[in-house]
């Protein structure tokens, strides 16, 4: 296939690219822009490891084609921390270490930042449904919980 040029934002940073047109977004990230955040989990979209950001929605990237993303505003789990700072959900991750591999963390947290940016409380049903598609082999989703609740926790007491 032949190659073709196009540009990315990626994090509120452009980058010219050259690329064939059928690689994955996912590729255009690790390769191109050096943000190995997301992970490539089971190139299915099944898991949710691939997971980002576009135009504030969540998107699986292991399959899509980067040239798709043309004119959108891509954000990694490295563009959600704002000047080395911590947003909400990544600070509570931490604080109830809501990972054990942390190989899907990085998923649940862009999926959990884009629930929480559309809403400032969620229901529980809504978690669950955010968090349907994300997979965690090693069984942290008691700690993962945890941690949205704090989330939730704070948010209620600051109005």
């Amino acid at each position: 296939m032949n190659k073709t040029e196009y540009i990315l934002n990626v994090n509120g940073k452009s980058k010219n690219i050259v690329s064939s047109e059928d690689k994955p977004l996912l590729y255009i990230l690790r390769d191109d822009f050096n943000l190995t955040g997301t992970k490539l989990g089971c190139g299915l979209e099944q898991c949710g490891s691939c997971a980002v950001l576009v135009d504030g929605s969540k998107v699986l990237s292991c399959n899509r084609p980067a040239i798709e993303f043309v004119n959108k505003k891509i954000t990694t789990i490295e563009g959600i921390a704002k000047n080395e700072v911590l947003n909400e959900i990544q600070q509570s991750f931490k604080e109830f270490n809501a990972a054990q591999c942390g190989y899907c963390t990085s998923g649940i947290i862009v999926s959990l930042t884009e629930l929480f940016n559309k809403k400032k409380i969620p229901e529980s049903k809504e978690i669950v449904e955010s968090l349907s598609g994300q997979l965690c082999r090693c069984g942290s989703h008691a700690s993962v919980l945890k941690a949205v609740n704090n989330v939730i926790k704070i948010r209620k007491n600051h109005g």
